[in-house]
């Protein structure tokens, strides 16, 4: 089942790509109007689910520093890509996210086999190799709201390890970051623009890609080692592409192909290689 999560979480976070640049890049609304409705639609959504689904739930674990994080990566992520051409962001974010994972995973105590390594630096150097054309020298404050982005979620992702209830989890963090974004929609209040579709848009971003999307991000990551849960997300460009191919009427390109073997061969290889903490603990139960 692991596989099956991981899967619909990355296509949800490739979906939320996607409906992202739809929104922000034609101007249909301002970055601090879509991030309000993406989580506000989310917490909305995510308190009905588990209403409906939760017969005998397990309670969540309130945590502020969570929702923090979660409004640390969606805040600034739309504010960047207003100076931040795709490549750069992307390559920003993913950077940031691989950096603040592998941090957490060595930090507690996981050690990578040198064939995730590898398999980390196929992916990676596929994502760079994809973004290439569009890496542009960045603007000082679009570049550190991207790495903030990327750090607070590699957080978050890290945090989400520890979910014992996903569902409720993330209700709950989506719910304590109302107030964070409507104090931003008043800072922000001289600026705020939304036209119909860029709402639609950001409720799909925030009720579906997000909400449910990081509900099924938290199950996966019950049982998906560190470095892995690190290494996968270097598909959601990939998908995201691909998503651009389909949706956006975008062309497919040999890089696009190319950039796709070796990220998801990068991946492939990390999945497969089984970390040396592991390796000790299957020693030590055959003793």
């Amino acid at each position: 089942m692991t596989a099956l999560w991981t899967s619909l979480a990355l296509f949800a976070f490739a979906a939320n790509s996607i409906l992202c640049r739809l929104a922000l890049s034609h101007g249909l609304i301002d970055p601090a109007s879509f991030t309000t409705v993406r989580l506000v639609a989310g917490a909305v959504t995510l308190a009905l689910l588990t209403r409906l689904v939760s017969k005998s739930p397990t309670p969540a674990d309130p945590s502020w520093t969570s929702a923090g994080m979660l409004f640390l990566y969606a805040a600034p992520f739309s504010f960047a890509y207003g100076t931040l051409t795709t490549g750069t962001g992307a390559l920003l974010l993913f950077g940031a996210v691989q950096v603040t994972m592998i941090l957490g995973t060595l930090r507690a105590g996981d050690r990578p086999h040198p064939g995730q390594w590898l398999g980390l630096l196929v992916a990676f150097s596929g994502l760079v190799y994809l973004v290439f054309p569009g890496i542009a020298a960045p603007s000082p404050i679009g570049a550190a709201l991207m790495l903030l982005a990327g750090l607070a979620w590699g957080v978050y992702s890290l945090r989400g390890r520890a979910a014992r209830n996903p569902l409720a989890q993330t209700a709950s963090n989506f719910a304590r970051t109302v107030p964070m974004v409507l104090a931003l929609s008043l800072v922000a209040l001289r600026a705020l623009h939304a036209e119909p579709r860029g709402l639609i848009l950001a409720l799909l971003s925030g009720a579906l890609a997000s909400g449910v999307g990081y509900v099924v991000w938290y199950q996966a990551l019950a049982s998906l080692p560190g470095i892995a849960a690190s290494v996968v997300q270097l598909a959601v460009p990939i998908l995201a592409a691909a998503g651009g191919v389909l949706v956006l009427g975008e062309r497919i390109t040999l890089r696009i192909g190319l950039a796709a073997l070796m990220v998801l061969g990068g991946v492939a290889l990390t999945l497969l290689v089984p970390s040396r903490a592991r390796e000790v603990g299957a020693a030590v139960s055959s003793r």
